[in-house]
């Protein structure tokens, strides 16, 4: 078995790729958009961390986080929001025997993608890759139009114009723009 290596930093800022299990024509995610929206709201109280942008896609998520100075642990947030979202959810998928015998669901891939942001120009490129995510995967030719998206939040602010991303106007800005 591989032996991998994760980078705690405190207080640092993180993009996460979080995936289900099965991928294919699965729309759990947004199906059950709600149960997922508590598991978020339960482990933020237990555990607070920041979300500074997010996509909620069918069948994975992108997000970045910061985390509370002296706190480095999004490892136990994961688990956490994981646990939470598949404790919701009715039983009867696939579990494979190795599964069966940690007594784990099959919902979630076991690991997930954790890239430190290292300065501004990542964190915008990041959040452009969050937001522009269900363009790219044909789910929409406008960003505005996810509605599963911290997109919506940025246009408030002025961030991100509308029409930002949308395949008709090719307004997508390079990062530092």
């Amino acid at each position: 078995m591989t032996n991998y290596r994760r980078i705690y930093t405190p207080g640092a800022t993180w993009f996460f790729t979080v995936n289900l299990a099965t991928r294919n024509n699965n729309k759990l995610l947004i199906d059950k958009i709600e149960q997922l929206r508590q598991a978020f709201r339960y482990v933020k109280q237990k555990h607070p961390f920041i979300i500074n942008a997010i996509v909620i896609m069918p069948d994975h998520l992108h997000c970045i986080w910061t985390l509370p100075v002296g706190d480095s642990d999004y490892s136990i947030r994961w688990s956490l929001i994981k646990a939470h979202f598949s404790r919701a959810m009715e039983k009867g998928e696939f579990t494979s025997a190795s599964r069966q015998r940690k007594n784990e669901r099959s919902i979630w891939q076991r690991r997930f993608w954790a890239h430190l942001i290292i300065d501004e120009n990542d964190f915008n490129q990041h959040m452009d890759y969050i937001h522009r995510n269900p363009v790219k995967h044909g789910l929409t030719k406008r960003v505005v139009d996810w509605r599963y998206s911290s997109f919506h939040y940025y246009v408030k602010l002025g961030i991100y114009p509308s029409t930002w991303g949308d395949v008709e106007t090719n307004l997508m800005l390079k990062p530092g723009e």
